[in-house]
C-alpha cells in the first residue's frame, strides 16, 4: 500500500510536470485585454474677437483727381469699433478718423482729413482675423466737404488678450468734387494700426 501510495504520488507530480511546461510553450496566441485611453480634446482654433477696441494709427495718402490735382502725403488718426465673433465668421463696425495735409496741384486745393463710417466682415483663424471692409466717407478740402464711398481690406494679429496690431489698405471713391459733375477724386489710403480690446 505503501508502494502503491508512493507510486500515485509520483505520477500526479510527474503529470503536474508536464502539464505545466505544456501550458508554458503553448501555441496558442495569448489574450491581451485592450487598454482604454481618454479621448484626445482637439483645441478650438479660432479666438474670441468679441468686444469694443479702440486705438490709433499712421498712414500714408495718395490722391488722384481731375486733370493735375493729385498728391500725396502721411496721415495720423484713431479708431473705435465693436466685434462680435460667429464662430469663425466675425462681423463688425467701426468709426475712424485720419488727419492729413495733401496737397492737390501744388497746393490748389487740400484735404486736411478723412472719417469713415465702416462696415467689417472677416475669417478668425485664432490669433489672426483677416476681414474686408467698406462703407462711407467724408473728406473735409480746402474746398468743403465732399462724401463718397470706400471699400478695402485689413488684418488684426493678437499681441495678447487686450492689445492687437494691423493693417489695412482702402480705395476711395469721392464723386462730383467742388459740385461740378465728372469731377472725381479717387484716393488711397494704407495705415498701420494699434488698438487696445475691452
Amino acid at each position: 500500500m505503501k508502494r502503491s501510495m508512493k507510486y500515485t504520488m509520483l505520477a500526479t507530480a510527474a503529470t503536474f510536470a508536464m502539464g505545466g511546461s505544456v501550458l508554458a510553450g503553448s501555441l496558442e496566441e495569448p489574450i491581451v485585454e485592450p487598454v482604454m485611453t481618454a479621448p484626445v480634446v482637439v483645441p478650438d482654433m479660432g479666438g474670441n474677437w468679441t468686444g469694443f477696441y479702440t486705438g490709433l494709427q499712421l498712414g500714408y495718402g495718395d490722391a488722384d483727381g481731375p486733370g493735375a490735382l493729385d498728391g500725396d502725403n502721411g496721415s495720423y488718426g484713431f479708431h473705435a469699433g465693436y466685434d462680435y465673433d460667429f464662430g469663425k465668421f466675425v462681423l463688425g463696425g467701426e468709426l475712424d478718423y485720419d488727419k492729413t495735409d495733401i496737397d492737390l496741384n501744388g497746393g490748389a486745393a487740400t484735404i486736411d482729413s478723412v472719417a469713415r463710417a465702416k462696415i467689417k466682415g472677416g475669417y478668425d483663424l485664432g490669433n489672426t482675423l483677416i476681414y474686408a471692409t467698406g462703407g462711407y466717407a467724408l473728406a473735409d478740402t480746402s474746398g468743403g466737404d465732399e462724401d463718397g464711398g470706400f471699400y478695402g481690406i485689413g488684418m488684426s494679429y493678437k499681441v495678447s488678450e487686450q492689445y492687437t496690431v494691423g493693417a489695412e489698405l482702402l480705395e476711395h471713391k469721392f464723386k462730383d468734387i467742388g459740385g461740378t459733375a465728372g469731377n472725381d477724386l479717387d484716393a488711397t489710403t494704407f495705415t498701420l494700426r494699434g488698438s487696445y480690446r475691452f
